[in-house]
């Protein structure tokens, strides 16, 4: 057979693997070779992805992706395959790229540039190892040794995961004492430490440098339900090797806290109280080999707090921070502490990826979204002075009109689908009780537990309340009302909206804030920020991923203040003005004089969103569609000979798919050009050619009266059927697939439509000049 007739398959097969297996991947002890998924591809409507990437061949040994090979047909050049190559081995990390067609091989060294043909035989693995590491290290090499921990092979890393931990343990091999991973929120950071943990345990490393003895880890946290979190990921570590350092178990052992096991799970705040000296004091400086500081951008680094007394006292550790917010004014301190972070991974690639769930934002505009105080309305508290003007950050600190509260609570409530899990946050405590009570007094549901506030001050009930709110097999609460405490660190899948009553001046709590929805779940196709307070405008950080923000404006009264960090769970999230002096003043009670409340009026828009991640607006959305349509398109004639072919049209929608217009979107223009019950090609038509856009219902009854000519019988009454569930669902229902879907329902399988209609390839033909007739004009 000549090579122009060999599949890719057949190259892989019977050329590539046995030049492979020649040099012993696969079969050296320590090397693997494998097909890997590296993304699934970004998260569309109807369940559907974006265009996912797959590599043929990544050749692993001890633990490290040291190459990637990408493969073509052997009828086809070498070189065809050197830009996917490259592109995989840089998101995976691996030193070196290959494309080859079985026939040809060419080779870049990621490292220094160098590339071009090389012969056979292909480099063994400790000929690729020895290349890609010349100096020699004996703990990357014990570290390699080492397995993942997968439960038995039940789950794989992600390529994003496993590059983190492979540059976290190069930089321990290498003597490193201050680490730094950024990952964006919902991707897995605790997995990741558990891994470092999982081959430092079983490596036996330690600070003598000597693999004598397992290390002695401690993971903080600054909140109990964080460490309770890290504490149960552990499981697969032996029993006696991990122990919760907490009040209890200190108390149960006479004010002296464990000592006798490997991996040790705390708070800052139980570490740091005692009676006397605090907790920590009572270990050595050096009885910790490895330190991970969970969420380490919440003050843990900070030259003037605490912790950062505490991080210094256990010096003699390799420290590791956790954070999901890249280096901003906000948290310089951290990284000056830190270093520049081993790796990163940001929240705008996750969901490009498909690792994250994209997000709609409603910005949400009202005619009493500022406040001016003339004497009308009643004041039921505090002092106020006619004229005294009140703004956005003042509502609930400085001022309550439980009327406005209501009214949002009202204009959300009507347009969420209320059986969706909700997170709603709220200026203070008391708000957030107060909003609770609110969507328990408008809701439809009859359970009173539908919504529940979860605060500092709910303690163990709250705890409660959020765990059954994270349990995905329970639907009560539905809805939990907060102030700061479930900004970060709270894992619950299936939040489809995150509803913003207070302002959000810090970029980083507003990247934790909308962590708590990138969670992917089955089903979940995106989730919808309802914004209230124009936190949207945290969007125009030029990659709101990168470059650093001007510094946050001062503190004013009733501003929680960059981050809005409420101090943990052992009681901050405290009100503003709480603890000192002679306490807040009084807030002032507004009620609205009659008839206010109900001249209240909204006015909603949606942010939409480029294919490189960055927000623009519905014209600039429109002119940008237009601008890539130009592109592909020349004239309405040529949209319409694509769009009357099912095969033709579903390869332009990919096309569009790829350029970042998927069915989610595309849906979103009719909406814009005010044509709902349009066809996409009509839309599009309209976009381009300013042509008057036809309902689907129009197109389809110009078709019926012609009588469907030519179509006669059981054919006729088919295509009438397929007719009717267009106009019903769209032009979805014309895609070459549903014609299948069409004859297995009408007559119970293909077969049988075949005896009633003829054969495959006349039914094919009917239900293409049929749709050839629909767009004809």
């Amino acid at each position: 057979m000549s090579i122009y007739g060999e599949t890719e398959a057949e190259t892989r097969a019977d050329r590539i693997d046995p030049v492979l297996r020649a040099a012993g991947w696969g079969t050296v002890e320590g090397s693997r070779v494998r097909r890997e998924l590296i993304c699934p591809g970004r998260i569309q409507s109807g369940g559907t992805r974006g265009k996912g990437l797959s590599a043929d061949y990544v050749l692993i040994h001890k633990g490290h992706k040291l190459a990637v090979l990408e493969a073509k047909r052997a009828g086809v050049s070498h070189r065809n395959g050197v830009g996917q190559a490259k592109d995989y081995a840089t998101r995976l990390g691996s030193r070196f790229a290959y494309a080859s067609n079985g026939i040809d091989w060419y080779q870049i060294d990621m490292n220094s540039g160098a590339e071009g043909d090389v012969s056979l035989p292909f480099p063994t693995p400790d000929e690729l190892w020895d290349r890609a590491f010349a100096d020699r290290n004996e703990w990357r090499d014990r570290f390699g040794a080492v397995d993942f921990e997968t439960d038995g092979g039940k789950w794989e890393l992600r390529y994003y995961q496993h590059k983190a931990i492979t540059a976290a343990l190069e930089a321990i091999a290498k003597g490193d004492r201050r680490l730094l991973l950024t990952l964006a929120t919902g991707t897995g950071k605790t997995s990741i430490a558990f891994q470092i943990a999982w081959k430092l345990f079983q490596a036996k490393w330690n600070l003598t440098g000597e693999p004598t003895r397992r290390p002695r880890i401690l993971f903080l946290a600054d909140r109990n339900i964080l460490a309770d979190q890290a504490y149960n990921s552990f499981s697969a570590f032996p029993n006696d090797a991990v122990t919760r350092i907490d009040p209890d178990t200190i108390r149960k052992n006479h004010g002296k806290p464990p000592k006798n096991a490997s991996l040790f799970f705390t708070i800052f705040q139980t570490f740091m109280t005692g009676e006397g000296d605090p907790i920590y004091t009572q270990y050595p400086p050096d009885f910790f080999d490895f330190i991970v500081i969970d969420e380490c951008h919440r003050g843990g680094a900070k030259d003037e707090g605490e912790w950062r007394g505490l991080l210094e006292y256990f010096e003699p550790a390799v420290q590791l921070g956790l954070t999901a917010t890249p280096k901003r004014k906000h948290n310089a301190d951290t990284y000056a502490y830190f270093g520049e972070p081993v790796y990163t991974y940001a929240l705008k690639a996750g969901i490009e990826d498909g690792f994250l769930t994209p997000f709609k934002v409603r910005q949400m505009a009202s005619t009493i979204d500022a406040y001016v105080y003339d004497g009308s309305d009643k004041l039921v508290a505090g002092d106020v002075e006619i004229g005294e003007a009140f703004r956005e950050q003042d509502f609930n600190t400085r001022i309550i009109i439980p009327e406005r509260e209501l009214s949002r609570v009202k204009e959300f409530m009507s347009q969420i689908d209320q059986r969706q899990k909700t997170l709603v946050f709220c200026a203070t405590q008391d708000h957030a009780a107060l909003v609770r009570d609110l969507i328990n007094q408008v809701k439809d549901s009859t359970n009173p537990n539908y919504c529940h506030r979860v605060t500092a001050d709910d303690g163990a009930i709250g705890d409660q309340h959020l765990r059954d709110f994270q349990d995905n097999e329970k639907t009560i609460p539905t809805i939990l009302t907060t102030s700061q405490k479930l900004s970060t660190g709270v894992d619950a899948l299936n939040i489809r909206h995150i509803v913003l009553m207070r302002p959000i001046r810090s970029m980083i709590e507003f990247k934790q804030i909308i962590g708590r929805g990138t969670r992917t779940y089955e089903g979940k196709d995106f989730f919808t920020i309802w914004d209230f307070v124009k936190a949207h405008e945290n969007f125009n950080d030029p990659e709101w991923d990168g470059e650093p923000l001007e510094p946050v404006p001062p503190r004013t009264r009733g501003d929680p203040g960059p981050g809005g960090d409420d101090g943990g769970d052992e009681g901050g999230e405290g009100d503003p003005g709480e603890g000192g002096g002679e306490g807040p003043p009084e807030k002032i009670m507004i009620k609205l004089a009659d008839g206010k409340e109900r001249a209240i009026k909204y006015i909603a828009s949606t942010t939409y969103w480029s294919a490189d991640g960055k927000p623009i607006s519905a014209a600039e959305f429109l002119k940008r569609l237009f601008g890539d349509l130009s592109g592909m398109i020349t004239d309405e004639d040529q949209l319409r000979t694509i769009w009357s072919d099912p095969d033709s049209r579903d390869h332009f929608l990919d096309q569009l798919s790829d350029r970042g217009y998927d069915p989610d979107r595309l849906n979103d223009i009719r909406q814009l050009v005010d044509a709902p019950q349009s066809d996409l090609f009509d839309v599009l038509s309209y976009v381009l050619f300013t042509s008057p856009p036809k309902t689907r219902e129009d197109r389809a009854d110009g078709l019926q009266q012609s009588g469907l000519d030519g179509f006669e019988g059981e054919m006729k009454i088919l295509l009438m059927a397929v007719l009717q569930a267009y106009v019903d669902r769209g032009e979805t229902e014309l895609g070459s697939k549903k014609l299948t879907h069409y004859l297995t329902a009408r007559y119970g399988s293909v077969g049988e439509g075949k005896a009633k209609l003829g054969d495959i390839a006349s039914i094919k033909d009917a239900y293409r000049r049929m749709q050839e007739r629909l767009y004809a004009n």
